[in-house]
């Protein structure tokens, strides 16, 4: 008698089927409307590509981290203040330094003084955590706070800038998928690819700290030490991608609450490739339609953003509980 074949597992076919879509994506990025010298524009592609590749995994990864250690799905990493700092990091440099000046910083120091600067903040917010259980929705309450206060002297400082410097800080302020730099890339690259190897290690861990944190430490998972580098994590994660293309706010909560939608799991084993595809065909496929198709008339970021805001709405409607 034939021995019976094991009933194939649907996420498993759902991860195969989204990488089939973002591989498809990736072609259609790199090879509609080539034109002139093609090692020139494949090469300039290839730069792009990488870089929202690095972009969609860091954020998905972070959201993903983000959301199980604060155990609620309609949080993104964005609360704890990052984006805020960002902006005001950029307002102080146009500042100080001028438009003239700003646009000729060396972009090497200024990607690693953002990058320093972002994952200094959150060492200094979260390092209570390693020291005592410290409430975490306590942390990011006090994030929160922090982040209007950035936003606060942002506004301020803005508003003494000269006007066509601020037309500066504005491009500056918002995600940019256009503008790559090739030493960024790699750079950004290599502490993603580390995130991301570490967030799979543990991708055990992070179930048990999906459970709850007194059931987590019940079974044995050191939970202060765990959420504190989790978050630490998920900050050097959205360090990254915000000092790469700019502060991308709900980008995180739409491709997270897809790919959980799709695979029907909160199994990090499953959840985080599929969170990390769904925002590489969100981005990569987003970008060719809006190169090849709306023409630069739109930018993807703010489609994004929309998107992300009208899901936001949804689950708060729909009363979705963490």
């Amino acid at each position: 008698m034939a021995e019976a074949r094991p009933v194939p597992d649907r996420a498993a076919w759902r991860l195969a089927a989204l990488a089939a879509l973002a591989l498809l994506c990736v072609a259609a990025f790199m090879s509609i409307g080539l034109r002139g010298n093609l090692l020139f524009v494949l090469e300039l592609r290839a730069m792009r590509l990488a870089s929202l590749i690095e972009v969609a995994v860091a954020v998905a990864l972070a959201t993903v981290l983000f959301q199980t250690v604060t155990a609620n799905r309609i949080l993104t990493p964005s609360i704890m203040g990052l984006d805020s700092l960002y902006l005001l990091c950029q307002t102080v440099l146009v500042f100080v330094f001028g438009g003239f000046g700003f646009a000729n910083l060396d972009a090497r120091l200024k990607f690693g003084g953002e990058i320093a600067l972002m994952v200094g903040f959150s060492l200094a917010l979260f390092m209570p955590m390693l020291r005592s259980r410290i409430d975490v929705m306590l942390l990011l309450l006090t994030g929160v706070v922090l982040g209007l206060l950035f936003r606060s002297l942002s506004s301020l400082l803005a508003r003494m800038i000269d006007p066509n410097d601020f037309a500066l800080l504005q491009g500056a302020s918002f995600a940019d998928f256009n503008t790559v730099r090739a030493d960024l890339v790699a750079a950004g690259g290599v502490v993603i690819g580390v995130g991301a190897l570490l967030a799979w290690r543990y991708r055990h861990v992070l179930d048990v700290m999906g459970l709850a944190p007194d059931t987590a430490v019940g079974l044995g998972v050191s939970w202060s030490r765990a959420a504190a580098a989790a978050l630490l994590l998920v900050a050097s994660l959205v360090a990254v991608s915000t000092a790469l293309v700019g502060p991308i706010y709900l980008f995180g909560l739409l491709v997270v609450a897809i790919a959980e939608r799709i695979v029907d799991t909160r199994r990090h084993a499953v959840l985080l490739p599929a969170a990390i595809l769904v925002a590489v065909v969100t981005l990569v496929g987003g970008q060719t339609v809006f190169q090849h198709v709306v023409k630069g008339q739109s930018a993807l970021s703010v489609v994004i953003e929309f998107a992300g805001g009208l899901l936001f709405l949804l689950m708060l409607l729909n009363g979705r509980r963490p």
